[in-house]
């Protein structure tokens, strides 16, 4: 935990001799200052405070990919491309639809589907939900609350899931990585641990992007423009994938799958599902470290509100010492 430092003011040479009686015995008033409370009022107003040329900025700057992607539509080059897609479409659709029917018949042998998959009890007899088929990846007939009975309310949950399984695993990489370049002397950061970054930017300082003196990016702005940036950056490549299966197509995209799983040049560019076998298989990869990722998240949480420190830094000092290290201990359990 963080400790708090005594601060010695100038006149302590003076005083201490009175606070103390003469004699060294301290008396048992304890003398605290607190800043004006509209000093701390006005200082926290002015960290969320942005001004409105700071947000029609973010806002023009957000809407220059959608523009510029109007643009190039509607623009010879445009037209170029969607006669080229045009003239490969037919064949993409063939092309696609025979690797949809492989995918399903690899999902049918594969044993991570179907009625024979693996169970969330394991060898534990129970009366698993007859509507979790296992039809989606991920599926171990987990559904104490009943949540996935209506067809459309399960897939609605299975497209939530993995949109927040995905951002999930990034997050968990963004606050690692950090931790891990700066404790091994790569690269040293202002504020390495990811809680204390936010922190940071509610007190009003400024951050230096990959600790490289100047690179401010939006390390220099408040909060709000932050935010603002945090929700566009990450509304858009969903929306993207949500209404780009088609809304690519006058730029000659072509997306061969589906809203989960669109493939093509843009969301598959190492090619990872040409095979229909390890592409059904890596589709339970994906979720499974997804749901590891959404846990650790809720462990992150707990370790910064009990240790004041990253995970890197609890992962090292529990492996350091195990006995005295650890959860139970943090809640003075022995």
């Amino acid at each position: 935990m963080a400790q708090v430092k005594p601060h010695h003011h100038p006149l302590s040479s003076v005083t201490s001799s009175f606070l103390t009686g003469g004699d060294g015995r301290c008396l048992p008033t304890v003398l605290t200052v607190k800043p004006p409370r509209k000093l701390a009022d006005a200082k926290s107003r002015s960290v969320c405070r942005c001004s409105w040329q700071e947000v029609v900025g973010v806002l023009v700057f957000s809407a220059i990919p959608f523009t510029a992607v109007k643009a190039i539509a509607n623009s010879p080059l445009g037209e170029s491309l969607q006669r080229r897609l045009e003239e490969k479409k037919k064949v993409a659709l063939q092309n696609s639809s025979k690797f949809r029917a492989l995918s399903e018949k690899a999902r049918n042998e594969s044993f991570w589907y179907g009625e024979d998959r693996p169970r969330w009890l394991g060898p534990i007899p129970y009366n698993y939900p007859e509507y979790l088929t296992g039809e989606l990846p991920g599926d171990y007939g987990f559904d104490v609350a009943g949540l996935s009975k209506d067809p459309a309310a399960f897939q609605r949950y299975f497209n939530f899931e993995i949109l927040h399984a995905r951002w999930a695993m990034l997050a968990a990489l963004g606050a690692l990585v950090p931790e891990v370049l700066d404790l091994l002397g790569v690269f040293h950061f202002v504020e390495p641990v990811w809680w204390r970054v936010g922190l940071s930017k509610l007190k009003g300082e400024t951050l230096d992007y990959l600790g490289i003196p100047g690179l401010h990016l939006a390390g220099s702005q408040g909060v709000v423009i932050i935010a603002i940036c945090q929700v566009l950056l990450m509304v858009g490549p969903e929306y993207a994938r949500y209404c780009g299966i088609e809304a690519l197509e006058p730029l000659g995209i072509f997306l061969p799958g589906d809203i989960n799983y669109p493939g093509g040049v843009l969301f598959d560019p190492l090619n990872l599902s040409s095979d229909p076998v390890a592409f059904e298989e890596l589709k339970v990869k994906e979720i499974k470290n997804g749901r590891l990722a959404m846990v650790a998240w809720l462990g992150f949480y707990v370790q910064a509100a009990l240790t004041g420190k990253g995970p890197v830094q609890n992962l090292l000092e529990h492996i350091s010492d195990p006995l005295h290290n650890n959860l139970l201990s943090m809640l003075k359990f022995f």
